[in-house]
């Protein structure tokens, strides 16, 4: 089994669709490494998040904006050899962004964040309370660095002539 790099964008693009959940590297007020799950949107080369209006995420993104994004899907256990458990390996596809956290304030463009966001899960259209778009933080992360990887590919077998 090996592992490949992925380096055509709409298969990058894939991957991302396919996720429910990603991954968020932020650097703490220490200057430690804090990670968190969170819901997501993606369209042209953004992706959005959200949160409450404050809190100790948004303190942390005051001080360092930068971000590490990370998502995964198609998990699958793998093997080559049933009783070789070093031949054991998680098949799954992976994406790495990189980017600096905005904080989006507009209440239409905020609203625009939301749909995106929402259409990452469901194909329905909402509507926003002026209240609930206020006291939403929409987070807009154009993606700087993209690294994209598949895990566990079979190896082709050569064709015997």
């Amino acid at each position: 089994m090996k592992t490949i790099t992925i380096e055509d964008k709409q298969r990058v693009e894939e991957i991302l669709t396919r996720c429910d959940i990603c991954y968020v590297g932020i650097t703490d007020l220490e200057g430690n490494p804090y990670v968190i799950p969170m819901n997501f949107g993606y369209r042209d080369g953004v992706i959005y998040l959200h949160s409450g209006p404050t809190g100790s995420c948004i303190d942390m993104l005051e001080k360092n904006n930068r971000v590490c994004i990370t998502f995964s899907t198609g998990h699958k256990l793998v093997y080559q050899h049933a009783e070789v458990a070093c031949s054991y390996r998680m098949r799954a596809k992976s994406v790495i962004c990189r980017g600096n956290v905005s904080f989006i304030e507009d209440m239409t463009q905020k609203r625009e964040a939301l749909d995106i966001l929402m259409s990452q899960y469901i194909d329905k259209e909402f509507t926003y309370s002026d209240p609930a778009v206020r006291n939403v933080k929409i987070w807009a992360v154009p993606i700087d660095q993209v690294s994209a990887k598949e895990y566990a590919v079979p190896h082709k077998k050569k064709v015997q002539r």
